[in-house]
C-alpha cells in the first residue's frame, strides 16, 4: 500500500513542479514585449532522495538583451537605442508544450495508482 501513496506523491510533485514551470513560461511570453525584461528559468530538484521532484530557485537568463534602435522611445539612449529583451517565443512555445505533455503524463500516472488504490480497497471490502 505504501508504494501507491509513494507513486502519488511523486506524480504530485511533478504535476506541480510542471506548473510552476509553466507559469514561469506564460511570465515569460507576457513581458516577451517587456523593454529590460530577462527570461526566468527554473531547473528541478529532487526531493526526498528523488522519489519527488520540486522547482530550485528562479534564475534570470544572463544572455544579451537586445538592442533596438527606436530614437522616439522613452528610454532610448542618446544613440537611440535602447534594450529590449532576451525572450524567444519558439523556445518558450516549446518549453510550455514539454511542461504540458510532462504535467499530462504525471496526471495519468496519478489516475492509474488512484484506480489502483480503489481496486485494493474494493479487494479488503469483500
Amino acid at each position: 500500500m505504501s508504494d501507491l501513496i509513494r507513486s502519488l506523491a511523486t506524480s504530485a510533485s511533478g504535476m506541480q513542479a510542471q506548473s510552476g514551470r509553466l507559469r514561469h513560461v506564460s511570465e515569460n511570453i507576457a513581458n516577451a514585449d517587456t523593454p529590460g525584461y530577462r527570461r526566468k528559468t527554473v531547473e528541478f530538484r529532487d526531493v526526498m532522495g528523488g522519489a519527488q521532484v520540486a522547482l530550485g530557485p528562479v534564475r534570470l537568463d544572463r544572455s544579451a538583451l537586445e538592442r533596438i534602435y527606436d530614437p522616439g522611445h522613452p528610454l532610448a539612449d542618446e544613440t537611440g537605442h535602447h534594450d529590449g529583451t532576451n525572450v524567444d517565443l519558439v523556445l518558450e512555445l516549446a518549453d510550455a508544450r514539454e511542461a504540458q505533455r510532462s504535467y499530462e503524463a504525471n496526471l495519468r500516472m496519478f489516475d492509474q495508482a488512484r484506480q489502483m488504490t480503489q481496486g485494493l480497497f474494493e479487494l479488503l471490502r469483500r
